[in-house]
């Protein structure tokens, strides 16, 4: 058996080590704010914070998650104020919002690192997450908004 804290809740399984991290959270969890997308670590829908860092949550295994913390779209902010979702709500960044978790997980794990990140770092930072309906500019504009604290 090993622990696990999800957004802040220590929690404990005793299944498979090698389980996608994005099967316990979806399936196991019911936290269906992270997404599958290609399941494959390229699209980046799945993009969650292990020990405030973005990993993609189909590539990351529950024994790699093991001891750790995960932060998953529901707890990013539960009250959805985090600065990088109040930017995207003003922007109005959301097309279809399939992949929006996965980017705003993303944006928030490049702030957090980076408070005032250039245009080329937003660029390279954001470039392993897809967006099917291409809303990029508005992305990017969402997250030099964040960065300026909305």
């Amino acid at each position: 058996m090993s622990s696990i804290t999800i957004n802040g809740e220590a929690r404990e399984f005793s299944g498979d080590p090698n389980m996608p991290l994005l099967w316990y959270v979806r399936d196991m969890l019911n936290l269906t704010g992270t997404k599958f997308g290609c399941g494959a670590g390229v699209c980046g829908a799945c993009t969650v914070h292990l020990d405030g860092v973005a990993v993609r949550s189909c590539q990351t295994t529950l024994g790699e998650a093991a001891g750790k913390s995960v932060t998953t779209i529901e707890g990013l902010s539960p009250d959805g104020e985090h600065a990088v979702q109040k930017a995207w709500r003003k922007i109005s960044v959301p097309q279809c919002g399939f992949c929006q978790a996965g980017q705003i997980m993303q944006a928030a794990s490049l702030l957090a690192k980076n408070r005032a990140p250039s245009d080329a770092e937003i660029v390279e930072a954001m470039t392993g997450n897809i967006c099917r309906c291409g809303c990029y500019q508005r992305i990017h504009e969402a997250i030099r908004l964040a960065a300026g604290g909305v």
